[in-house]
């Protein structure tokens, strides 16, 4: 944990202090910036190992501040401070590049225990090969992070990529919720179950216009990537 490096980007003074302080106490170095353009500005892919944006910020809100950091860098955690729990919202943080949220006001414990989720997970990192999976109006490509369908082409973070990349290792099989948790996040805990649903979704978003794919929800059990020729 010592010398971990995180950015916080938080524009209420006293929770950024709070945040930042208990933070360091726990032996990680902080950047605290008080605005999303400022955040943009001072993120750095060879020095933070994971982001903590709050979403309503000034100058730039946290979701176009993780939109920036993912021009910059598709591997760094994003975690998102939020005091909106709608669906919609927690979405929209996923679509920017988010790999995470936590609903204010919440508990320090939780968010201390998030991020080292997030930074083991790093450090044990499993690369995805290079891998180019073609299925009718489908290309998906493992190391440009793309997938395209039909004409139109989404750029993935590296989390949207491993899962995809999992469901095609394994397609038409069905794979528990445990399995994907500790495959793709680490931990198969009730804080990932949640991030897992929305990535779920927004797989099913991507793939709604691919020929011939659908992603089955087992419910309580797992899902399955159905590949029909």
């Amino acid at each position: 944990m010592d010398n971990t490096h995180i950015l916080l980007v938080e524009d209420d003074e006293s929770l950024a202090f709070v945040i930042k302080d208990n933070l360091e106490k726990a032996g990680y170095q902080i950047t605290l910036a008080t605005d999303g353009e400022e955040g943009c500005s001072v993120f750095s892919p060879g020095k933070h190992a994971l982001c903590i944006l709050d979403v309503m910020l000034p100058k730039l809100d946290g979701f176009g501040c993780a939109e920036h950091i993912r021009t910059k860098d598709s591997n760094t955690p994003i975690l998102f401070l939020t005091a909106k729990s709608m669906k919609e919202d927690v979405l929209n943080g996923f679509k920017h590049g988010g790999d995470d949220y936590i609903t204010k006001p919440f508990n320090f414990q939780e968010l201390l225990y998030r991020i080292e989720v997030f930074l083991n997970r790093s450090q044990k990192e499993v690369a995805v090969p290079e891998t180019i999976h073609s299925f009718k109006n489908l290309v998906f490509n493992t190391q440009s992070l793309t997938l395209q369908i039909g004409d139109t082409e989404f750029n993935l973070t590296q989390k949207e990529t491993d899962l995809l990349a999992l469901f095609f290792e394994h397609k038409n099989e069905l794979l528990k919720r445990e399995v994907i948790l500790n495959t793709i996040w680490g931990d198969d805990d009730y804080f990932m179950g949640r991030s897992l649903d929305v990535f779920i979704s927004k797989l099913r978003k991507y793939l709604k216009e691919a020929v011939g794919i659908s992603l089955l929800n087992h419910h309580g059990v797992g899902f399955k990537m159905m590949i029909n020729d």
